[in-house]
C-alpha cells in the first residue's frame, strides 16, 4: 500500500497506476480537459456598451462583481474601460475651440502636388527662354 498518494474521496490508487502517472492527482475533470483545448471566441465591445458598463462601475448601487460576472468580464477589463474612458474624455476637452481643418483626401492632395511639380517645370523653361531672349538683344538690357 502506498502512503500518500490518497485522493481526496479516499480511494487507495493501485500500486501500477502510481508508477505509470494515470492517476496524476490532478483536479481536472474530462469537460475542463476539453474546455482547455478549444479557444474562447474573443468578444469585442462597441463603445456604446463599453460606456453602459463604465456608467454601471461607477454607480454605488450594485456590486461591480455581480456586473463583471453578468458581462463576463474581468477586473483587468473594467480597469481598460475605465481607462479608454478616461483618454476620450481627456482627448475631448482639451480640442481647442473652433472650426475644425477639414482633412484632405490624399488623392487630391498627390494631384495637386502633381499640379504645382509642373507648373514650376513650366516656369523653368520660360525663365530659361527669358534668359536666351535677354541675350539676344543687345546685351540683354532692359533699360532702353
Amino acid at each position: 500500500m502506498v502512503e500518500g498518494a490518497r485522493r481526496a474521496t479516499g480511494t487507495i490508487p493501485s500500486p501500477e497506476a502510481v508508477a505509470e502517472g494515470s492517476n496524476d492527482m490532478t483536479n481536472t475533470t474530462p469537460s475542463e480537459v476539453s474546455a482547455k483545448g478549444s479557444k474562447k471566441k474573443r468578444r469585442f465591445l462597441s463603445a456604446e456598451k463599453k460606456f453602459q458598463i463604465y456608467l454601471e462601475a461607477q454607480s454605488p448601487d450594485k456590486p461591480i462583481g455581480e456586473l463583471l460576472r453578468r458581462e463576463g468580464l474581468f477586473s483587468t477589463d473594467l480597469a481598460r474601460i475605465r481607462n479608454q474612458v478616461k483618454e476620450g474624455a481627456l482627448q475631448r476637452l482639451s480640442a481647442k475651440p473652433g472650426k475644425k481643418r477639414d482633412a484632405v483626401d490624399t488623392d487630391a492632395y498627390d494631384a495637386i502636388k502633381r499640379e504645382l511639380q509642373d507648373k514650376e517645370r513650366a516656369l523653368a523653361d520660360l525663365a530659361v527662354e527669358l534668359a536666351i531672349l535677354r541675350k539676344k538683344t543687345n546685351g540683354g538690357s532692359w533699360d532702353r
